[in-house]
């Protein structure tokens, strides 16, 4: 059974600003590439947080049936959000630790649905270090962007 891997990245132009959402969906036996899929999209008005939610959440939601899947983000909001903070967010009536409403809940909430169907391991590498399939999610994310993007006169 091949191994599943999801590379995600979020982009934004301004925060916040025209944005967009990359992942990079590869199955492994080893060292060998057994399929790749490419997904982006993106919004005119967002914020990279948002982006980077939405990557992880367009991958797991992209899954056709439950599976053992490996995120690799390049955000440590995302990765220690859904390890870690959640749970108390969930105990707490999504609310911070602090009383607050947590920030961009809806979309919390749905990568929480998204993942429940699915064995995930969450991993965190450097952004823009020169991890190439971290570098590839970026630019699908830049390309989920370039549409809502203005154009310079």
């Amino acid at each position: 059974m091949p191994e599943l891997f999801a590379y995600t990245d979020g982009a934004c132009s301004g925060n916040p600003g025209p944005g967009g959402w990359g992942v990079l969906l590869r199955a492994m036996d080893g060292d060998t590439i057994v399929k790749e899929k490419e997904l982006s999209g993106g919004e005119a008005e967002t914020t990279n947080n948002r982006m980077e939610l939405l990557a992880a959440i367009n991958a797991l939601e992209s899954l056709a049936r439950p599976s053992t899947i490996t995120v690799v983000t390049d955000s440590a909001y995302v990765k220690n959000g859904v390890t870690s903070w959640i749970f108390g967010w969930k105990k707490n009536g999504w609310k911070t630790s602090s009383k607050k409403p947590v920030k961009n809940v809806e979309l919390w909430q749905r990568l929480d649905e998204a993942q429940r169907r699915h064995k995930v391991t969450w991993e965190w590498v450097k952004g823009h270090a020169g991890h190439p399939e971290n570098e590839r999610a970026d630019e699908l994310a830049r390309a989920g962007m370039a549409p809502f993007k203005k154009k310079k006169a």
